[in-house]
C-alpha cells in the first residue's frame, strides 16, 4: 500500500521568539516493512541553521535554529511511503515466550533491528512489579509469544479507557496504569513495561495510522493524528511484529512507521528550546492517504 502523508506543525506565540532550536523527527524509516519513497521537510521562517544526522536507532534527525524574531512557527514534513507489512503467521505455533527470552538474552546484535537494544528499562519505562505482573497473566508457561503477546494487546485494550484528558505526555506510566485511563502513548509504553519485566525485547513504535471517514463522506484535510503502538521481538525467524494496544489489533499495513525507540524520548516528533516570553499554541495537522485517493477536502 502506497501512501501520501502530510504532517504540519505550527506554533504561534503571543511575544515574538528570539531564538529557537528544535530537533525534529520527521522522517519516516526505510525497513524490512517500509520503504520511504520520498521525503521533505520544509520550516518557517527559514532556519539560519541545518543539520541532519542519524539517530541511535537509524531514525534521520534534523536539527534547526532559528535566530531571527518571529510569532509563527511552521513546520512540514511530507512523505511518500510504500507500506508491506507481512502476516505473522499462525499465532500458536510461534515459539514459547521463555524460548524468545533466553535468546534475546544471549544475541550479540546490538543494531537497532536486534533485540538487545530493547530489553532494559528506561526513565519512562520503567520495571514495576505491578505492570509485570498484570502481563504475567497473557504469559503462562510455555505459551507461544504471539497469542500471548495478542492477548495482553487485546487485554489492555479492553481494561483501559481511551481518555485524552487523563494524561499528558509527561505522566508516570505508573500514574496511567493505575488509572486504566490514557492515550496511546500509556497503552504503548504499558505494555513495553510489562513484557520488559518479563525479560523480553519489546519497541516504542511512534507514527501513522490511516483512518477512513465516513461512508459517504470526503477525507478532511488535517483530520488524521500521530499514533503510538509497540513491536515485540519474536525470534529470528518471525522477527519482529507490531501490537497496537489502543485498537486491539495487529500493526498492518494501516500502520505508517515514523520512528523506533526504548520509549517516547527516542522518538519524540518535535523537541528542542525557545526564548520568549508569553503564551503559545500548538496546532497540528496530519494526513494519510493512498494514493489511489483523492486530494483531501478541507474543513
Amino acid at each position: 500500500m502506497r501512501y501520501r502523508l502530510r504532517h504540519r506543525t505550527t506554533y504561534s506565540y503571543e511575544q515574538a521568539v528570539n531564538f529557537a532550536r528544535c530537533v525534529l523527527r520527521l522522517t519516516p524509516r526505510s525497513s524490512a516493512t517500509q520503504t520511504v519513497l520520498e521525503s521533505a521537510i520544509t520550516v518557517t521562517p527559514q532556519p539560519s541553521a541545518r543539520l541532519t544526522r542519524i539517530g541511535p536507532f537509524d531514525a534521520e534527525v534534523v536539527t534547526v535554529t532559528i535566530d531571527r524574531p518571529h510569532t509563527e512557527l511552521v513546520i512540514e514534513a511530507r512523505s511518500r511511503i510504500d507500506v508491506h507489512v507481512p502476516p505473522p503467521g499462525d499465532a500458536k505455533t510461534s515459539p514459547p515466550w521463555e524460548a524468545i527470552r533466553s535468546r534475546a538474552l544471549n544475541t550479540s546484535d546490538l543494531g537497532p533491528e536486534g533485540p538487545a537494544s530493547y530489553l532494559f528499562p528506561t526513565p519512562r519505562t520503567p520495571i514495576l512489579p505491578e505492570i509485570t505482573d498484570y502481563a504475567r497473566v497473557s504469559f503462562t508457561p510455555g505459551r507461544p509469544i504471539v497469542a500471548a503477546a495478542l492477548e495482553l494487546n487485546n487485554r489492555i485494550n479492553r481494561e483501559f479507557t481511551y481518555d485524552p484528558s487523563a494524561t499528558e505526555v509527561s505522566t508516570p506510566v505508573a500514574q496511567a496504569f493505575a488509572a486504566r485511563h490514557g492515550v496511546c502513548q500509556d497503552f504503548a509504553q504499558t505494555m513495553i513495561c510489562g513484557l520488559r519485566g518479563l525479560g523480553l525485547p519489546v519497541k516504542y513504535v511512534s507514527g501513522y495510522l490511516r483512518t477512513m471517514p465516513p461512508p459517504g463522506r470526503p477525507r478532511l484535510e488535517g483530520a488524521d493524528a500521530t499514533h503510538a503502538w509497540v513491536a515485540v521481538w519474536c525470534g529470528d525467524q518471525t522477527g519482529w511484529v507490531g501490537f497496537d494496544p489502543t485498537n486491539a489489533i495487529l500493526a498492518g499495513e494501516d500502520h505508517l512507521v515514523l520512528a523506533i525507540g526504548r520509549d517516547y524520548a527516542d522518538v519524540a516528533p518535535i523537541d528542542g528550546v525557545i526564548l520568549a516570553s508569553g503564551v503559545q499554541t500548538l496546532k497540528v495537522e496530519v494526513d494519510v492517504i493512498p494514493e489511489d485517493e483523492p486530494t483531501p477536502a478541507h474543513a
